[in-house]
């Protein structure tokens, strides 16, 4: 069912996208998000990037109201590790390498904000990550994933995941605005989620913002122009029914709960260099995790 629902979404998201001809781009999200930046223990999520290309028939500052017309297509790579890559593992969660390739629109009817779409989930050795991370490390002189972290990493997989969230933003004072919202998951990972995020400044009027899948950061995909700051808060609590990155023979369950907490800042001048620091809270995630984490995300654009 998982598989069937991922794939008719993604086939009529692409076919959508490749039928409107005049489609033109419209706006270029990306996050990095990684733990060293956090609280600098490099362990479980460790690492992760998003980006995001957006295409559409025109924006005037809205989100359209039908389905497919407002294209986003996403790309994700992630590396989860045990607490200690070069030792012990026991009672740890597994390594993951992950990639991702999807298809997704947004769209807004009766004043709730659709984001619905499919992507297609590779993870294992064959996504190379393992050797990616073990060479940054050497670069950088600190300790690399050890050959029995990497051998027991969660095996080759194609892992085809729709991801559905609908949310309601609330305006108050002068820039503020309130946005709870659902998401549904269902694939590499399957869960429900429920939370909400707040905004105080310019950021968000008039603009595409979307979800990053590790932190719950919302990164920038269609931007407008302002200067000054914007300050975010959000939260949000999920209930997990199954994950590919905890499978039978890692011998670690998955907590059927998860909870993230995060802040950060906006920043951007009138010549349109901008910036974004945030921190995110990640609860535990499997039962005898030894403690929570503390993951920090940044985004850097500078115009020449």
């Amino acid at each position: 069912m998982r598989l069937l629902l991922a794939s008719l979404l993604a086939t009529t998201l692409i076919s959508q996208a490749a039928l409107a001809q005049e489609r033109t781009r419209l706006g270029f999200g990306f996050i990095a998000n990684n733990d060293l930046i956090g609280d600098g223990k490099d362990r479980w999520r460790t690492g992760s990037v998003a980006s995001s290309r957006v295409w559409g028939t025109g924006w005037d500052g809205v989100l359209p109201t039908t389905f497919g017309d407002l294209i986003e297509l996403r790309i994700g790579g992630e590396i989860i590790t045990p607490s200690n890559i070069s030792g012990n593992t026991a009672g740890d969660r597994p390594y993951v390498g992950a990639l991702s390739l999807g298809a997704h629109t947004h769209f807004e009817r009766r004043a709730l904000e659709y984001s619905m779409g499919a992507d297609l989930v590779v993870t294992g050795p064959a996504t190379q990550l393992d050797e990616l991370q073990s060479a940054i490390h050497d670069l950088v002189n600190i300790r690399q994933p050890s050959d029995a972290v990497k051998d027991s990493q969660i095996a080759n997989g194609l892992h085809p995941t729709a991801v559905i969230e609908v949310g309601r933003t609330f305006s108050f004072g002068q820039t503020g605005q309130l946005r709870p919202f659902v998401e549904g998951r269902a694939g590499v990972e399957t869960m429900l989620r429920a939370g909400f995020d707040l905004t105080l400044g310019q950021l968000g009027n008039g603009e595409l913002l979307v979800r990053d899948p590790t932190t719950g950061q919302r990164y920038r995909a269609i931007d407008q122009e302002w200067s000054g700051y914007s300050f975010v808060l959000g939260a949000d609590v999920a209930h997990v029914a199954d994950s590919t990155f905890f499978p039978d023979s890692s011998g670690v369950t998955v907590s059927d709960s998860r909870e993230r907490v995060r802040a950060g800042v906006h920043w951007q001048n009138d010549r349109g260099a901008a910036a974004f620091f945030g921190l995110t809270w990640l609860g535990e995630e499997f039962e005898g995790q030894s403690d929570t984490q503390l993951v920090g995300s940044v985004r850097l654009r500078i115009n020449f």
